[in-house]
């Protein structure tokens, strides 16, 4: 059954009971201004009782073909209590009701409640029961949002110490390029050196040993 219409049911039941109360009290107070007072409230709540009704009946067809029609079958004997209530409150503004007839209002009033047949008062068992095990429904619903809320932030706190794992090592792979390249120009200038040193050597070598021939050489000619 749709939960907004079991909400719909919920206040027009208490709504319509709230009433009920108040025609029959209302019909035995004397014409003045508390009466008059009764009476708008009662004008008020058939009114809210009346939107109540049409909001059941629009949500009613809006739904499965079989939930449909228990529902509105359910809907008619709202309306049937809904027009009894009206029909009470026109007699108590007519303003030609005696105390016998107030008195039998009353009487009326209290054999209908006990005329109840037993079929209507266990489908509203029923709906209390299904009203109940909604809310039970809500209230599990809720604790699972708030599960599922403290499983979200658990999850999002794991992912920022990731990332600053992830920013440590980064910095720290930052910090062993920047000595990878200190450590390359270290050696190229070594390389440099090396060589530089090499060519010096062979340059030494290359002018003793023209430094020698022409020696060798100077003395030959003079013998």
């Amino acid at each position: 059954m749709s939960e907004v219409y079991e909400g719909y049911e919920r206040q027009y039941c208490e709504l319509s009971a709230n009433l009920s109360r108040k025609c029959n009290s209302t019909s035995l107070l004397p014409d003045g201004v508390e009466k008059n007072a009764k009476v708008n409230e009662i004008k008020s709540g058939l009114d809210d009782c009346d939107v109540l009704i049409r909001k059941m009946d629009l949500e009613a067809r809006s739904l499965q073909p079989n939930v449909k029609a228990m529902l509105l079958a359910k809907l008619r004997e709202y309306k049937s209590d809904l027009n009894k209530l009206k029909r009470e409150f026109k007699r108590i503004t007519s303003g030609d009701i005696n105390q016998a007839s107030r008195v039998e209002l009353l009487e009326a009033g209290m054999a209908d409640v006990h005329s109840v047949s037993a079929d209507q008062r266990e489908r509203m068992t029923m709906s209390v029961e299904r009203l109940n095990q909604s809310g039970d429904r809500i209230k599990e619903s809720r604790r699972t949002m708030l599960e599922t809320e403290e499983l979200g932030v658990s999850v999002l706190e794991d992912l920022h110490q990731q990332r600053q794992t992830l920013l440590h090592a980064h910095n720290k792979l930052h910090g062993v390029d920047d000595a990878i390249d200190k450590s390359k120009k270290v050696l190229t200038s070594m390389l440099r050196r090396m060589t530089r040193n090499k060519w010096i050597v062979g340059s030494v070598i290359a002018a003793l040993v023209v430094a020698i021939i022409f020696i060798i050489l100077f003395k030959i000619s003079h013998h």
